[in-house]
């Protein structure tokens, strides 16, 4: 007996799927990470406006429409990619999907954006 607490000759085994035994505490499971591109919108912000800020409401709304894009994308370029007979999704598909769902000017400059991101990573490589 040490200060009051009598020690067992074994440590204690935690068993699994069951309740904590008395005087034990259960260790709380961490929530799951919600992946969000609150981070990215942030520094876009920044670098168009560095003046201003966003409410977290605001940034919701805004990642829920980033999202919502990139899923639209997302299939179309897969629709685009079955209609050609290929299990692959390549830039001319995301491309051809960007200019099938962005309106006029938007889907120019998407597709010079995109390009300029694919020739910065080639030659990176």
């Amino acid at each position: 007996v040490l200060l009051g607490i009598k020690m067992s000759p074994e440590p204690l085994k935690k068993k699994h799927g069951r309740a904590a035994a008395s005087g034990e505490k259960r260790s709380k499971r961490k929530p799951k990470r919600k992946e969000t591109f609150s981070v990215y919108i942030y520094k876009v912000l920044k670098q168009v406006h560095p003046d201003l800020g966003i409410s977290s409401k605001a940034m919701s709304i805004m990642n829920s429409f980033v999202s919502d894009m990139l899923e639209r994308l997302a299939a179309e370029a897969a629709r685009l990619a079955h209609y050609g007979g290929r299990a692959t999704l390549s830039s001319r598909e995301v491309q051809a999907a960007a200019r099938l769902l962005l309106p006029g000017e938007l889907a120019r400059h998407a597709v010079s954006e995109g390009t300029k991101a694919v020739a910065k990573y080639t030659s990176s490589e």
